[in-house]
């Protein structure tokens, strides 16, 4: 299919729209959509809603209805095929047809088993004309950690790093505060906040009692907080039981006690006993997939980092490089030593971008 320059500008208007729903409509994908006449003109224009709310294609009709504008005729440019299936909220291809829209433009197909094709096809079947395939691969890098749990059942876990040139993200004696500097770490927390989660190890808890929160940023949610505590260990006292969140804690050793006092502060424990006693790191990230968590921002010690890193379990590292020498330190993760650099895990970099007086790396695994 030969798109035209025409195309090209409202479907990235519809991307632009999709963007603007980052924070906000987890587990659903983030969708934006623009309604066109036959003359150029925008008739309506909308994103998805957090869940349970209106998707793209409705907000889009609604937008041109406020405006008292007709869609018969006209082309909705949508940046993921629209749902077929009754969720929260009706079938959008039903709307769509039904409000006389003649052609859809739509990037790619929704990965969603209830979806899948079948929303095109109902198209079709009432007479709409369908083209697909426009920025596909912009519509699926906003939508990554959404089409990688209806893939494989497992969300997308990014790795966040700060860290020094000489390769260290604290002193020897634990110190971190600050290496890099605010504008940095308020993008760190963007990051953040498209997540659905956070997930940190008892280590960094007990080290630093951090937050671990959304700062700074205009955002309707904070993410979940996720945190690996082999033996229960999380203190009722910790910062991290002052943000209104879900806390869900993976522990591999049985205290009924302890299990008691932290449900009683509001936790959800899941139990997962792997080797060593340690939790089992698979089984977590299968079992973050059935709770239907998309994006996992990953904010963690050496240890953790290092076993995660070790297990295959990162997709992406997003790490924050200061420009000074510490000289010894702590390392971005604890990984065994090597006899040959063909060991090596291998990276590739997406994105390298200046952030104030820092640089933001993008990262992830060589195919």
């Amino acid at each position: 299919m030969q798109f035209s320059p025409f195309d090209i500008a409202h479907m990235n208007r519809a991307l632009a729209l999709a963007e603007q729903a980052l924070f906000i409509t987890s587990p659903n994908p983030r969708v934006g959509c623009v309604i066109t006449g036959p003359d150029g003109s925008v008739l309506g224009q909308g994103h998805t809603q957090m869940a349970g709310g209106a998707h793209a294609e409705i907000m889009a009709l609604r937008d041109a209805q406020d405006r008292q504008l007709s869609v018969k005729g006209a082309t909705a440019y949508v940046s993921l095929e629209p749902c077929a299936h009754h969720g929260r909220t009706g079938p959008c291809c039903d709307a769509l047809a039904e409000a006389g829209i003649a052609r859809v433009v739509a990037s790619l197909q929704d990965p969603n088993p209830q979806v899948a094709g079948q929303g095109f096809a109902k198209l079709r079947a009432a007479g709409l004309q369908v083209d697909t395939g426009l920025l596909e691969e912009q519509a699926r890098e906003l939508n990554l950690g959404f089409f990688k749990r209806m893939q494989t059942g497992k969300p997308w876990l990014r790795m966040k790093i700060a860290q020094s040139l000489d390769g260290h993200t604290a002193l020897n004696n634990g110190n971190s505060q600050w290496l890099t500097q605010a504008e940095a770490r308020q993008d760190g927390h963007r990051w953040r906040a498209r997540a659905c989660a956070v997930l940190t190890g008892i280590g960094t808890v007990l080290d630093d009692d951090p937050l671990l929160n959304v700062r700074g940023i205009d955002t309707p949610r904070q993410p979940d907080l996720l945190l690996i505590d082999s033996k229960l260990q999380t203190p009722l006292t910790a910062r991290l039981w002052n943000e209104s969140r879900r806390v869900v804690i993976f522990h591999a050793l049985h205290d009924p006690a302890k299990e008691q006092a932290l449900k009683a502060k509001g936790a959800h424990l899941f139990f997962l006993h792997g080797s060593g006693d340690k939790v089992d790191l698979p089984a977590m990230l299968a079992q973050l997939g059935t709770m239907a968590y998309n994006e996992v921002h990953v904010e963690a010690g050496h240890k953790l980092n290092g076993s995660l890193l070790q297990a295959g379990l990162i997709d992406e590292l997003l790490v924050y490089l200061a420009p000074l020498l510490t000289g010894p330190g702590h390392a971005m993760a604890a990984l065994p030593g090597l006899t040959e650099l063909a060991h090596a895990q291998a990276w590739q970099y997406v994105q390298t971008e200046r952030i104030g007086a820092d640089l933001r790396l993008l990262l992830r695994r060589a195919v």
